[in-house]
């Protein structure tokens, strides 16, 4: 196959411009040679008409294919199918719009991955505490159980599952699409980690709950009920996995630039292999574990976000022999 002669050249308008003098050109010579064979004015013009269209859909053919293959995959992705992908060798505007093109075809096909990922993952964390829900009422109902304070008390339990999934992905949700704002003011380092801690010591009774901080007087700027929930998950994270009697530390510190959070424990860590996915939405470091056992996956989702509306980052890490410290970062 013939390769496209103007594919090197960068600019549309200069490729327009060499064919059209080159049609001006191919046509003034014709009709010379015309004149020296003698031949009418009529057949020059018709000879020269048909070698210089025949020229230009030469050398304009690279500039349109592409333009036609978009049309194609643009028609293609309006039905629903995100495979299709322009082919362009070109090196004009025209080739840098098909890599747009295709650049925009491979997120929408990740996002559409991501949204069906979503559905099957919310189906899932849904259907477990629904289906114990209905198994035991309908044993209730059948007056197969009685219901005893114990059986209630496991009811409610998955009905503060089911309402912890529920509040989670709102809050997952609007924190995507922007629609959370940040109640950004200055407050006291110290009164957030101790409500922190406070907190995750009524619900892990075993553990200690240790703060330390770097000035002790740190002044923190930032959203401090958006702060507490990062916090209160990294505390919550660090307390389902450290072994009992031991200590889940809160540590914040100021640098030059930076204030630095730190949750630190002393459980199994995190694989290596899986501490830059710890963040994603309903990964999990052990597949294996039930629901039951660990969280909805969406915790540290969330966190991820709200660090990141603040302008910081955040990491997880680990500590040998065993152990993971979860650092946050914000502007200080």
């Amino acid at each position: 196959m013939i390769g496209n002669p103007l594919q090197r050249i960068s600019s549309i308008k200069l490729k327009f411009s060499i064919v059209i003098v080159a049609a001006v050109v191919v046509t003034l010579a014709v009709n010379e040679i015309g004149l020296a064979l003698n031949f009418r004015a009529g057949f020059r013009a018709g000879v020269a008409a048909i070698i210089a269209l025949g020229m230009v859909q030469l050398m304009a053919r690279g500039m349109t294919s592409p333009l036609r293959s978009m049309e194609r995959a643009a028609t293609a992705m309006a039905s629903g199918d995100l495979s299709e992908r322009v082919t362009s060798n070109s090196s004009d505007e025209v080739g840098r719009l098909a890599f747009a093109f295709n650049h925009m075809a491979d997120e929408l096909a990740a996002e559409d991955q991501h949204r069906r990922d979503l559905i099957a993952n919310v189906s899932h964390e849904l259907r477990t505490p629904i289906s114990a829900l209905r198994a035991t009422l309908e044993n209730v109902v059948d007056g197969v159980v009685t219901p005893e304070p114990a059986l209630l008390r496991t009811m409610l339990a998955q009905t503060e599952r089911l309402q912890r999934l529920v509040t989670q992905l709102l809050d997952l949700s609007r924190l995507e699409s922007g629609g959370t704002p940040l109640h950004r003011l200055p407050f006291p380092a110290v009164e957030l980690l101790d409500a922190v801690a406070d907190e995750a010591a009524l619900h892990s009774p075993d553990l200690t709950f240790d703060v330390v901080l770097d000035p002790p007087e740190l002044v923190v700027d930032g959203d401090p009920e958006r702060l507490h929930q990062v916090l209160g998950n990294l505390v919550e994270n660090a307390a389902r996995f450290a072994p009992d009697d031991t200590a889940v530390v809160l540590t914040a510190r100021q640098t030059s630039e930076l204030v630095v959070f730190e949750v630190v424990d002393q459980g199994p860590g995190i694989p290596e292999e899986s501490l830059s996915r710890v963040f994603d939405r309903f990964y999990r470091t052990d597949e294996a574990r039930s629901t039951d056992e660990g969280g909805s996956g969406l915790g540290l989702a969330i966190a991820r976000w709200i660090v990141e509306l603040h302008g910081g980052h955040i990491r997880a890490e680990r500590i040998e022999p065993h152990g993971c410290r979860m650092v946050v970062e914000l502007p200080a």
